[in-house]
């Protein structure tokens, strides 16, 4: 039960993040959730600790550690759109 909650919340911040990012037209409902859980990854790895809580990925769904995952999307979308055009838009 605990990968489909991560699934849906994690298609769900990969749209707010592609919706922020300006990237929504490119994206499927698949890109979504990777660039959601891949960003939740990446912040759960990396401002988690320094801000402390936990990560999305352990299970715990809360209003911080959705902020956090989708803050760790819209750095991914940046990271990817510099990749591919040169800016981040």
């Amino acid at each position: 039960m605990g990968i489909i909650i991560l699934l849906v919340v994690g298609g769900l911040i990969g749209w707010v993040a592609s919706l922020i990012m300006r990237t929504d037209a490119q994206q499927g409902l698949f890109l979504n959730i990777v660039v959601g859980i891949v960003g939740a990854l990446l912040a759960g790895f990396i401002v988690t600790p320094l801000i402390g809580g936990v990560p999305i990925t352990s299970g715990e769904i809360s209003i911080p550690s959705i902020a956090v995952s989708l803050l760790g999307a819209i750095v991914l979308l940046a990271i990817v759109n510099m990749m591919r055009r040169g800016t981040v838009r």
